[in-house]
């Protein structure tokens, strides 16, 4: 478990800023709005993945 919970954490944290960084850099060029939004939508998809794996990693340490 603690191989998992030692990487789990940051790379959900590092894919949401990764998207986020992508998304605003989409949105401030003025590319295409599509994808600017889609990046967005996934930011958020990935916030929530993001906050399960955390409070799964906590719920787990703490148990131990």
């Amino acid at each position: 478990m603690s191989v998992i919970a030692t990487y789990a954490v940051p790379i959900a944290v590092l894919a949401v800023f990764f998207v986020l960084l992508a998304g605003l850099c989409t949105m401030l060029r003025g590319d295409n709005p599509n994808l600017s939004q889609r990046l967005m939508r996934w930011r958020v998809g990935l916030q929530f993945l993001a906050v399960v794996v955390i409070m799964l990693v906590v719920y787990l340490k703490r148990g131990a």
